[in-house]
């Protein structure tokens, strides 16, 4: 029978233990802080925010946010970046994404110091993740939630043949290159895969973050394969994620479901991606420059 990796569990579990450490941090005058950067009124990015909102506060680390218009101009947004890059009070930062058409992502993220990308999409952060697992401090918050997800249920990755579906810079490239550095075989397939099915299907850990409703099918995976889905998309007001789930759980050791899997484990490792920006920087004793 099946098993099912809960996310919301293992999330609430981490973010207990973040909230003790955070109470044994009481004595230093700084309290650690977040900062979220919102462009435009997205309803799916207030939602994901909101959320890291009450996470933040349930481990009582600060928390703001910080919205400007949608026809914000790179120069002012890149400018205000800057500004919180300088700011001691301020450990960890996000530019919630997607941003407007008018603004080059990969610039803004560049932008971020890397002492305080606790998304983990700055390149130096990026960089650092390629060396080996040691190097993975302040990892993307997604790939870092599903390797703990799987250390919780204690799913062995060394020797595994690990197929990642999708290669955004966010979820799939880093995902696939956190399995390589816990010795898993990776194969990665994305939009121009000519035979998913053949990859799929071979797979002992099925990790997939797309965004296609059903994509993985019953017959597309091996009998007590690992799946994790990290697909989410909203039909209605039902949440679907990229597995059919129904019919795929019928074959499955593991699987995550959707809301519930994936998605806590994101929000838990980034306040716990902050909390290391701020242990770091108080390290440092807060030296910016």
């Amino acid at each position: 029978m099946t098993q099912i990796l809960d996310g919301k569990l293992v999330a609430d579990k981490l973010l207990d233990s973040l909230h003790k450490k955070v109470s044994e941090l009481s004595h230093i005058s700084v309290d650690p802080k977040l900062v979220v950067i919102l462009v435009g009124e997205n309803p799916a990015s207030i939602s994901y925010i909101k959320q890291k909102q009450k996470s933040a506060e349930k481990v009582g680390i600060l928390f703001e946010l910080i919205s400007l218009p949608e026809t914000v101009t790179q120069e002012d947004l890149i400018s205000k970046i800057n500004e919180l890059n300088k700011d001691i009070e301020v450990h960890g930062m996000i530019v919630q994404l997607p941003l407007p058409p008018h603004i080059d992502t990969s610039l803004v993220l560049k932008a971020v110091s890397p002492r305080k990308d606790v998304d983990g999409f700055q390149a130096y952060n990026v960089g650092k993740m390629f060396l080996n697992s040691e190097f993975e401090t302040l990892a993307p918050c997604t790939p870092k939630g599903v390797i703990k997800l799987l250390e919780h249920y204690k799913i062995d990755i060394k020797g595994k043949e690990v197929t990642v579906v999708g290669h955004s810079n966010i979820v799939g490239k880093p995902m696939a290159i956190m399995m390589l550095n816990r010795d898993a075989t990776v194969t990665v397939c994305h939009k121009e895969t000519k035979d998913l099915k053949a990859h799929t299907v071979n797979a002992d850990i099925l990790i997939v973050a797309v965004g296609r409703p059903g994509l993985i099918t019953e017959d597309m995976v091996k009998e007590g394969a690992v799946v994790v889905d990290i697909g989410c998309t909203k039909v209605g007001d039902k949440l679907y994620g990229d597995v059919d789930f129904d019919a795929v759980s019928k074959k499955t050791s593991f699987i995550s479901p959707v809301p519930g899997g994936a998605g806590p484990m994101t929000v838990a490792c980034l306040i716990e991606n902050t909390i290391t920006a701020y242990e770091w920087l108080h390290d440092h004793n807060f030296d910016l420059n």
